[in-house]
Protein backbone atom coordinates (compact mmCIF):
# COMPACT_ATOMS: atom_id res chain seq x y z
CA UNK A 1 0.00 0.00 0.00
CA UNK A 2 1.29 3.08 -1.26
CA UNK A 3 0.90 6.42 0.68
CA UNK A 4 1.79 9.94 -0.95
CA UNK A 5 1.73 13.16 1.04
CA UNK A 6 1.77 16.10 -0.66
CA UNK A 7 2.30 18.91 1.13
CA UNK A 8 3.46 17.71 4.52
CA UNK A 9 4.81 21.07 5.43
CA UNK A 10 1.45 23.03 5.68
CA UNK A 11 1.64 20.79 9.10
CA UNK A 12 3.72 22.49 12.05
CA UNK A 13 4.18 18.70 13.27
CA UNK A 14 4.89 16.18 10.73
CA UNK A 15 2.31 12.54 10.47
CA UNK A 16 3.73 9.21 11.63
CA UNK A 17 3.87 6.38 9.36
CA UNK A 18 1.11 3.53 9.70
CA UNK A 19 2.80 0.32 10.63
CA UNK A 20 0.67 -1.14 7.83
CA UNK A 21 1.88 1.26 5.34
CA UNK A 22 4.11 -0.52 2.31
CA UNK A 23 5.29 2.52 1.12
CA UNK A 24 5.48 6.53 2.97
CA UNK A 25 5.99 8.97 0.13
CA UNK A 26 6.07 11.76 2.58
CA UNK A 27 6.61 15.22 0.54
CA UNK A 28 7.18 18.80 2.17
CA UNK A 29 5.31 20.39 -1.21
CA UNK A 30 4.56 19.41 -4.40
CA UNK A 31 4.26 21.24 -7.84
CA UNK A 32 1.39 20.63 -10.29
CA UNK A 33 4.38 19.53 -12.64
CA UNK A 34 5.30 16.69 -10.41
CA UNK A 35 1.63 15.57 -9.12
CA UNK A 36 0.90 12.34 -11.88
CA UNK A 37 4.32 11.19 -11.46
CA UNK A 38 4.29 11.55 -7.47
CA UNK A 39 1.21 9.90 -7.67
CA UNK A 40 1.24 6.75 -9.48
CA UNK A 41 0.31 3.97 -7.78
CA UNK A 42 -0.67 5.50 -4.75
CA UNK A 43 -3.53 3.93 -3.03
CA UNK A 44 -4.04 6.87 -0.49
CA UNK A 45 -2.84 10.57 -0.77
CA UNK A 46 -2.76 13.65 1.98
CA UNK A 47 -3.09 16.70 0.92
CA UNK A 48 -4.02 20.25 2.43
CA UNK A 49 -4.22 22.58 -0.57
CA UNK A 50 -2.67 21.34 -3.24
CA UNK A 51 -5.76 20.62 -5.64
CA UNK A 52 -6.99 17.55 -7.03
CA UNK A 53 -9.12 17.68 -10.12
CA UNK A 54 -10.44 15.36 -12.66
CA UNK A 55 -7.92 15.41 -15.25
CA UNK A 56 -5.67 13.87 -12.87
CA UNK A 57 -7.34 11.96 -11.49
CA UNK A 58 -8.28 9.94 -14.43
CA UNK A 59 -4.80 8.88 -14.65
CA UNK A 60 -4.49 7.60 -11.12
CA UNK A 61 -6.38 4.26 -11.35
CA UNK A 62 -4.68 2.72 -8.18
CA UNK A 63 -6.27 6.23 -6.11
CA UNK A 64 -8.68 4.49 -3.48
CA UNK A 65 -8.49 7.19 -0.92
CA UNK A 66 -8.18 11.00 -0.32
CA UNK A 67 -7.95 12.29 3.02
CA UNK A 68 -7.92 16.39 3.01
CA UNK A 69 -5.75 17.84 6.31
CA UNK A 70 -8.02 20.42 6.84
CA UNK A 71 -12.41 21.04 7.06
CA UNK A 72 -12.79 22.51 4.34
CA UNK A 73 -12.33 20.56 0.68
CA UNK A 74 -12.88 22.86 -2.06
CA UNK A 75 -9.59 21.56 -3.99
CA UNK A 76 -10.73 18.25 -4.37
CA UNK A 77 -13.29 17.56 -7.76
CA UNK A 78 -15.82 15.87 -5.25
CA UNK A 79 -18.08 14.82 -8.25
CA UNK A 80 -15.43 13.13 -10.16
CA UNK A 81 -14.44 11.31 -7.21
CA UNK A 82 -18.03 10.32 -6.19
CA UNK A 83 -18.17 8.82 -10.20
CA UNK A 84 -14.93 6.49 -9.67
CA UNK A 85 -15.98 5.76 -6.53
CA UNK A 86 -12.84 7.08 -4.58
CA UNK A 87 -13.09 7.70 -1.25
CA UNK A 88 -12.43 11.45 0.38
CA UNK A 89 -12.65 12.33 4.12
CA UNK A 90 -11.97 16.14 5.67
CA UNK A 91 -11.16 16.27 9.50
CA UNK A 92 -14.28 18.48 10.80
CA UNK A 93 -14.64 21.05 13.85
CA UNK A 94 -10.82 20.24 14.89
CA UNK A 95 -9.70 23.85 14.76
CA UNK A 96 -12.78 25.11 16.07
CA UNK A 97 -11.61 26.75 19.43
CA UNK A 98 -8.55 27.69 17.78
CA UNK A 99 -10.09 29.59 15.21
CA UNK A 100 -13.28 31.22 17.11
CA UNK A 101 -10.92 32.32 19.92
CA UNK A 102 -8.62 34.31 17.04
CA UNK A 103 -12.49 35.59 16.08
CA UNK A 104 -12.59 37.08 19.26
CA UNK A 105 -9.12 38.60 19.43
CA UNK A 106 -9.95 39.97 16.07
CA UNK A 107 -12.59 41.94 17.07
CA UNK A 108 -11.02 43.22 20.10
CA UNK A 109 -8.12 44.51 17.83
CA UNK A 110 -10.51 45.67 15.34
CA UNK A 111 -13.02 47.90 17.86
CA UNK A 112 -10.45 48.87 20.10
CA UNK A 113 -7.91 50.43 17.38
CA UNK A 114 -4.86 48.23 18.60
CA UNK A 115 -3.13 48.12 15.69
CA UNK A 116 -3.37 52.31 15.25
CA UNK A 117 -2.34 52.51 18.77
CA UNK A 118 0.26 50.58 18.60
CA UNK A 119 1.79 52.63 15.89
CA UNK A 120 1.41 55.68 18.03
CA UNK A 121 2.27 54.30 21.24
CA UNK A 122 6.32 54.07 19.42
CA UNK A 123 5.79 57.02 16.98
CA UNK A 124 3.94 59.88 18.82
CA UNK A 125 3.48 59.01 22.32
CA UNK A 126 7.07 60.05 23.61
CA UNK A 127 6.13 63.75 21.73
CA UNK A 128 2.89 64.00 23.72
CA UNK A 129 2.00 66.86 26.51
CA UNK A 130 -0.16 64.57 28.52
CA UNK A 131 -0.31 60.75 29.61
CA UNK A 132 -2.89 59.49 27.55
CA UNK A 133 -2.64 59.81 23.73
CA UNK A 134 -6.25 59.45 22.79
CA UNK A 135 -6.93 59.65 19.13
CA UNK A 136 -9.70 56.86 17.14
CA UNK A 137 -12.44 56.31 19.28
CA UNK A 138 -12.57 53.04 21.70
CA UNK A 139 -15.88 50.94 21.27
CA UNK A 140 -16.71 48.63 23.68
CA UNK A 141 -17.01 44.89 22.56
CA UNK A 142 -20.15 44.33 25.13
CA UNK A 143 -23.92 44.82 23.48
CA UNK A 144 -21.78 44.94 20.38
CA UNK A 145 -24.14 42.82 17.27
CA UNK A 146 -21.93 39.94 15.66
CA UNK A 147 -23.47 38.49 12.55
CA UNK A 148 -22.42 35.26 11.68
CA UNK A 149 -22.51 33.64 8.26
CA UNK A 150 -22.41 29.92 8.49
CA UNK A 151 -23.48 27.71 10.84
CA UNK A 152 -20.92 24.85 11.72
CA UNK A 153 -18.65 23.87 14.47
CA UNK A 154 -16.51 27.00 14.35
CA UNK A 155 -19.30 29.19 13.35
CA UNK A 156 -21.24 27.97 16.63
CA UNK A 157 -18.55 28.38 18.86
CA UNK A 158 -18.04 31.65 17.76
CA UNK A 159 -21.58 32.22 18.84
CA UNK A 160 -20.98 30.65 22.15
CA UNK A 161 -17.92 33.11 22.93
CA UNK A 162 -19.43 36.25 21.76
CA UNK A 163 -21.99 35.54 23.87
CA UNK A 164 -20.15 35.05 26.77
CA UNK A 165 -18.64 38.13 26.38
CA UNK A 166 -22.09 40.25 26.31
CA UNK A 167 -22.56 40.22 22.33
CA UNK A 168 -25.87 40.02 20.75
CA UNK A 169 -25.37 37.26 18.12
CA UNK A 170 -27.37 36.77 14.73
CA UNK A 171 -26.90 33.60 12.06
CA UNK A 172 -27.66 35.02 8.80
CA UNK A 173 -29.48 32.76 6.18
CA UNK A 174 -28.11 31.98 3.21
CA UNK A 175 -27.73 34.82 0.53
CA UNK A 176 -31.00 35.05 -1.59
CA UNK A 177 -33.08 32.37 0.33
CA UNK A 178 -36.33 32.70 -0.25
CA UNK A 179 -37.55 30.61 3.00
CA UNK A 180 -35.96 31.78 6.42
CA UNK A 181 -35.26 28.66 8.55
CA UNK A 182 -36.03 28.84 12.64
CA UNK A 183 -32.74 30.71 14.31
CA UNK A 184 -31.70 32.52 11.35
CA UNK A 185 -32.38 36.48 10.05
CA UNK A 186 -32.43 37.31 6.47
CA UNK A 187 -29.02 37.63 4.98
CA UNK A 188 -29.40 41.75 4.64
CA UNK A 189 -31.17 42.20 7.75
CA UNK A 190 -27.66 40.58 9.05
CA UNK A 191 -25.48 42.59 6.61
CA UNK A 192 -27.32 45.84 7.61
CA UNK A 193 -27.67 45.52 11.33
CA UNK A 194 -24.43 43.87 12.55
CA UNK A 195 -21.50 45.86 14.11
CA UNK A 196 -19.22 42.90 13.31
CA UNK A 197 -19.67 40.30 10.42
CA UNK A 198 -17.90 37.02 10.59
CA UNK A 199 -17.37 34.30 7.30
CA UNK A 200 -17.40 30.99 8.47
CA UNK A 201 -19.12 28.93 5.23
CA UNK A 202 -17.81 26.56 2.73
CA UNK A 203 -16.61 28.32 -0.49
CA UNK A 204 -18.93 27.47 -3.48
CA UNK A 205 -20.21 28.65 -6.47
CA UNK A 206 -23.34 30.06 -4.62
CA UNK A 207 -20.91 32.03 -1.55
CA UNK A 208 -17.97 32.66 -4.14
CA UNK A 209 -17.32 36.79 -3.72
CA UNK A 210 -20.60 36.51 -1.44
CA UNK A 211 -19.34 39.81 0.15
CA UNK A 212 -18.95 41.94 -2.46
CA UNK A 213 -19.42 46.31 -2.99
CA UNK A 214 -23.02 46.20 -3.11
CA UNK A 215 -22.94 44.00 -0.26
CA UNK A 216 -20.56 46.33 1.62
CA UNK A 217 -22.42 49.17 1.06
CA UNK A 218 -25.52 47.58 3.22
CA UNK A 219 -23.64 47.65 5.97
CA UNK A 220 -22.87 50.18 8.71
CA UNK A 221 -20.55 52.78 8.32
CA UNK A 222 -18.19 52.00 11.14
CA UNK A 223 -18.78 47.87 10.93
CA UNK A 224 -16.35 45.39 10.52
CA UNK A 225 -15.70 42.47 8.37
CA UNK A 226 -13.57 38.82 9.51
CA UNK A 227 -12.59 36.13 7.45
CA UNK A 228 -11.48 32.87 8.49
CA UNK A 229 -12.77 30.68 5.66
CA UNK A 230 -11.80 31.00 2.62
CA UNK A 231 -10.57 34.46 1.03
CA UNK A 232 -13.03 33.68 -2.02
CA UNK A 233 -15.81 34.56 -0.28
CA UNK A 234 -14.84 38.25 -0.99
CA UNK A 235 -14.34 40.20 -3.49
CA UNK A 236 -10.98 41.31 -2.40
CA UNK A 237 -10.66 44.67 -5.05
CA UNK A 238 -14.00 45.64 -3.90
CA UNK A 239 -12.80 45.22 -0.03
CA UNK A 240 -10.03 46.97 -0.29
CA UNK A 241 -11.73 50.10 -2.10
CA UNK A 242 -14.68 50.14 0.76
CA UNK A 243 -11.32 50.11 3.52
CA UNK A 244 -9.88 53.00 1.17
CA UNK A 245 -13.32 55.21 0.72
CA UNK A 246 -14.34 54.47 4.39
CA UNK A 247 -17.48 52.53 3.48
CA UNK A 248 -17.04 50.27 6.04
CA UNK A 249 -15.08 50.17 9.28
CA UNK A 250 -12.34 48.15 8.94
CA UNK A 251 -11.21 44.61 8.27
CA UNK A 252 -9.39 41.17 9.80
CA UNK A 253 -8.49 38.82 7.42
CA UNK A 254 -6.59 35.17 8.09
CA UNK A 255 -7.42 34.28 4.17
CA UNK A 256 -6.92 35.55 0.99
CA UNK A 257 -7.80 34.96 -2.18
CA UNK A 258 -4.76 33.04 -3.50
CA UNK A 259 -2.08 31.75 -1.12
CA UNK A 260 0.47 32.52 -0.55
CA UNK A 261 -0.50 35.85 -2.13
CA UNK A 262 1.49 38.22 -4.10
CA UNK A 263 3.33 41.23 -2.76
CA UNK A 264 0.93 43.59 -4.98
CA UNK A 265 -2.17 41.99 -3.18
CA UNK A 266 -4.56 44.81 -2.73
CA UNK A 267 -5.34 43.74 1.08
CA UNK A 268 -1.61 43.91 1.59
CA UNK A 269 -1.45 47.66 0.74
CA UNK A 270 0.18 49.06 4.11
CA UNK A 271 -1.78 52.51 3.47
CA UNK A 272 -5.01 50.33 4.43
CA UNK A 273 -6.50 51.70 7.89
CA UNK A 274 -8.00 49.53 10.49
CA UNK A 275 -7.33 45.74 8.30
CA UNK A 276 -5.19 43.12 10.01
CA UNK A 277 -4.02 40.50 7.88
CA UNK A 278 -2.51 37.00 9.16
CA UNK A 279 -1.14 34.30 7.07
CA UNK A 280 -3.73 31.57 7.50
CA UNK A 281 -2.83 30.61 11.04
CA UNK A 282 -6.24 30.75 13.11
CA UNK A 283 -6.46 27.29 13.17
CA UNK A 284 -3.13 26.87 14.24
CA UNK A 285 -3.41 27.13 18.10
CA UNK A 286 -1.47 24.12 20.20
CA UNK A 287 -5.14 22.31 20.24
CA UNK A 288 -5.73 22.94 16.82
CA UNK A 289 -2.65 21.50 15.65
CA UNK A 290 -2.86 18.18 18.01
CA UNK A 291 -6.21 17.48 16.66
CA UNK A 292 -5.87 17.86 13.46
CA UNK A 293 -2.82 15.13 13.12
CA UNK A 294 -4.67 12.90 15.49
CA UNK A 295 -8.00 13.39 13.33
CA UNK A 296 -5.80 12.25 10.15
CA UNK A 297 -4.32 9.33 11.80
CA UNK A 298 -8.17 8.31 12.71
CA UNK A 299 -9.30 8.50 8.90
CA UNK A 300 -6.71 6.78 7.79
CA UNK A 301 -6.88 3.61 10.45
CA UNK A 302 -10.81 3.92 9.17
CA UNK A 303 -10.02 3.29 5.94
CA UNK A 304 -7.17 0.68 6.93
CA UNK A 305 -10.07 -1.10 8.66
CA UNK A 306 -12.46 -0.76 6.36
CA UNK A 307 -14.54 1.49 8.48
CA UNK A 308 -14.47 4.87 6.25
CA UNK A 309 -14.23 8.15 9.50
CA UNK A 310 -15.49 11.89 8.46
CA UNK A 311 -16.48 10.86 4.90
CA UNK A 312 -17.14 13.57 2.87
CA UNK A 313 -17.50 11.34 -0.53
Amino acid sequence: MKIVTLDGDTLPKPLKKPSWCNVWDYRGTTSKNELAAVLNNAEIVITNKVALRANLLRDLPDLRFICVTATGFDCIDTEYCRERGIVVSNVPGYSANSVAEGVIGFIFALRRHLKDYLHAASHEWSDSKHFCLHRTPIRDVRDATLGIIGRGDIGSHVAHLAKEIGMNVMFAERKGAHEIREGYVPFEEVIAQSDVITLHCPLSESTREMIDMATLKQMKPDALLINTARGLLINETDLASALREGIIGGAALDVLGTEPPPASHPLLDPKLKNLIVTPHIAWASHSGVNNLIKAVEYNLAGYYSGQIKNRVV
